[in-house]
């Protein structure tokens, strides 16, 4: 990547997002992350100085606002916004899943980015290579089962990325969704573990269902989906806005 972008990144300091964060400082731009777990923040810091760090509730307008204009202060402007901020949500029937698990799911999966684009555009109309991408998820695209709040938060951002690729696109302002599938880690790992309590089931057989629906039957890794992020920001992207891509290895169902 030749130009030197102005990076933006919400949950930055742990799996997807700082590994995107990794990518784009390999490739000479100035990143600014955020996240809510100061610790994961302070150690993501002492391992990489260069990064500029703020604590953020991402979830919350005012703190988002003031955090993105001290971003974009401390850049010089904002070429490129990754909200990847998301929660699991829980894992349990509709009946049993509370109006407040509901609704911190969306707050925090969906209304995030509301609140980080709202506050971004004008600095990103300045920019002459803008882009939005939003981590949606697999379950944007398809049915999740005991996942409910968390599925339709997902296709929620599907639907912001499409009408704010129109919106904005008259600015050169590109939006896309990236939508992984069953991705390594921490978070996972507690997905498949809150699934197999609830079906009476072991772990390994849950984890062996769920990877069994993908045609290329291992996990997808935070760097596979950095490598995409990346691509998307850069001029090779280009013309590619309005996208819901999936990096998910050709997954057909979610169990």
């Amino acid at each position: 990547m030749s130009e030197k972008l102005k990076v933006v990144i919400t949950a930055g300091a742990s799996g997807i997002g700082l590994e995107t964060a990794l990518a784009f400082s390999k490739s000479g731009a100035e990143v600014v992350i955020c996240d809510i777990n100061e610790e994961a923040l302070d150690a993501a810091k002492l391992d990489n100085p260069e990064f500029k760090c703020k604590h953020c509730d991402v979830s919350d307008p005012i703190t988002t606002e003031k955090f993105i204009d001290n971003a974009a202060n401390q850049l010089g402007g904002i070429d490129t916004l990754v909200n990847n901020a998301g929660i699991g949500g829980p894992t349990a029937p509709i009946e049993n899943i509370t109006p407040e698990e509901w609704s911190k799911c969306l707050d925090v999966c969906l209304s995030s980015q509301f609140n980080c684009i709202r506050s971004s555009v004008r600095y990103l109309k300045e920019s002459n290579n803008a882009s939005i991408i939003n981590l949606s998820s697999a379950a944007g695209r398809m049915g999740f089962a005991m996942r409910s709040p968390y599925a339709a938060a997902k296709w929620g951002v599907i639907g912001l990325t499409k009408s704010l690729a129109i919106e904005l696109g008259s600015y050169d302002i590109r939006v896309n969704a990236i939508l992984p599938g069953i991705v390594a880690g921490a978070r996972q790992e507690a997905v498949l573990k809150n699934k197999a309590r609830v079906k009476n089931t072991s772990y390994e057989q849950v984890e062996a269902e769920a990877l069994s629906y993908s045609s290329i039957k291992k996990y997808v890794s935070a760097t596979d989906i950095a490598n995409q992020i990346i691509f998307l920001a850069s001029k090779k992207g280009q013309m590619i806005s309005g996208q819901a891509i999936s990096v998910c290895g050709d997954l057909k169902m979610l169990a």
